[in-house]
Formats: C-alpha cells, sequence, structure tokens
C-alpha cells in the first residue's frame, strides 16, 4: 500500500493573511465574513489573523506577495470579485490576478487560496457569497487551512 500524505484542518495556531478586494465591497465583504467564520471555527484566534484591504483585485497578488516574503504567516486567502462587463477587461483582470497568485506560492512555497469570484453577473456573484452557492470565502479559507497543514507535514 503507497503512504498517503494528508493535511488535517484545524487552523489552531496557524497564521493567515487575508487580502480583500475593497472593489464591489457589497460581495467582498460577506466572502471577508464566511472566510473569518470558517477560520474561527476550524480554531484559529483573531490574533492570527491580519486582514489587508487593497483597491481591486488585480493588486491582490503584489500584495500577497509582498506578504508571503515576509514568512508570518503560513497561507495566504486571496478575496476579491471581478463581474463580467460589458468588455473584456474582467478576463483580463481575472486572469492577471490568478497568474500572480500562482506566481506568488512558486516563488515562495506559501500557500495562496484562491478566493477571487469571476461570475457571470451580479446575481451569480451574489449567489456565491453566502447564498445557493454557499460562500466562497469559506471555502478558500478551508482551502488554507489544509494546504498549511501540508506545507508542514511536507517540510517536517
Amino acid at each position: 500500500m503507497p503512504q498517503e500524505i494528508a493535511a488535517g484542518l484545524s487552523a489552531s495556531g496557524l497564521r493567515f493573511a487575508i487580502v480583500l478586494s475593497r472593489f464591489n465591497s457589497f460581495i467582498t465583504d460577506q466572502l471577508l465574513a464566511g472566510a473569518l467564520d470558517c477560520l474561527t471555527r476550524h480554531g484559529a484566534k483573531d490574533s492570527q489573523i491580519t486582514v489587508v484591504r487593497v483597491p481591486g483585485s488585480f493588486e491582490i497578488p503584489l500584495t500577497a506577495s509582498t506578504l508571503a516574503r515576509r514568512k508570518r504567516h503560513d497561507a495566504i486567502i486571496a478575496l476579491g470579485a471581478v463581474i463580467k462587463g460589458a468588455t473584456s477587461h474582467d478576463e483580463l483582470i481575472a486572469a492577471e490576478a490568478t497568474k500572480g497568485l500562482t506566481q506568488v506560492m512558486i516563488e515562495t512555497g506559501i500557500p495562496v487560496a484562491h478566493g477571487i469570484l469571476t461570475p457571470s453577473s451580479l446575481e451569480q456573484a451574489i449567489e456565491r457569497a453566502g447564498t445557493k452557492m454557499g460562500n466562497k470565502g469559506w471555502d478558500a479559507a478551508l482551502g488554507a487551512i489544509e494546504m498549511a497543514n501540508l506545507m508542514k507535514e511536507l517540510r517536517s
């Protein structure tokens, strides 16, 4: 039987940074509430969580990179909402933010949970921020907990 490495879902003793876009704050504030709820329900204390607000999703990767390079957090949670508009601007912002977050993880070894919504409509954004589709901020936080634990396990 092969060796299996799996991570737990306890946030106790772990440190998290949440990088939150202010653009579309009526959505992102709900994502933040979901992420904070997840972290605290899994054992994180307020003193272990840092929230950094940025203008929009495009600014999230630079901020995440700066935080990751400081090595003070076990995982970073990126939260934003890039809602489809009349042009392709949303696609460009979402793609570059995603590439940037991937680059941060690869270069620093710090997990970055992708919680930037890319819905086609305002209704879809609302659904993903705490109604029918659940809260994607919660989901991103849960992924951050698991990855932080997994990285600790792999590095030990």
